[in-house]
């Protein structure tokens, strides 16, 4: 005797409810329904994540380009030059670095907002489209249901 038992979740919803026919309702129909929310959840979090990876490469290569121009700073400032020249070279360092960061501030932002609009766009037509279904599911609930008078 085998004491393996099977998976709880080893089942097929649409075998056990494909016979039985509750007369409200279209099992079948419910059930594709279902399965395109699932691949419009599936298609909208691959565009996030997608996205998320798009920012974070671009923030690398902002990170490494910050570095760069650093490292070329603290060479500039090391070379013999007058008090003034260093003060002038490190506000202009200084004013470049300020506006550098909000442009790539700006780009990180607009890159996260375009991925967010994506994935809002899959989830607001799947959503349109499934309240058309439900009204679909009552309009034609009400035409089998109805009885005449």
């Amino acid at each position: 005797m085998s004491d393996a038992r099977p998976n709880f979740f080893d089942f097929d919803m649409t075998k056990i409810f494909g016979d039985f026919r509750f007369r409200p309702f279209d099992v079948e129909a419910i059930w594709e329904a279902q399965r395109r929310n699932i691949e419009a959840l599936s298609l909208a979090n691959q565009l996030a994540v997608e996205g998320v990876n798009a920012v974070a490469k671009r923030q690398i290569e902002m990170t490494q380009q910050s570095f760069d121009e650093l490292t070329s700073l603290v060479t500039e400032m090391v070379q013999p030059a007058s008090a003034e020249d260093r003060i002038a070279k490190h506000t202009e360092y200084a004013k470049r670095a300020i506006d550098k960061g909000l442009n790539l501030g700006r780009e990180i932002a607009m890159m996260a907002t375009k991925t967010g609009g994506d994935v809002v766009e899959v989830l607001h037509k799947r959503t349109a489209e499934g309240l058309d279904e439900m009204r679909g599911f009552a309009c034609k609930n009400a035409a089998t249901t109805a009885t005449p008078v």
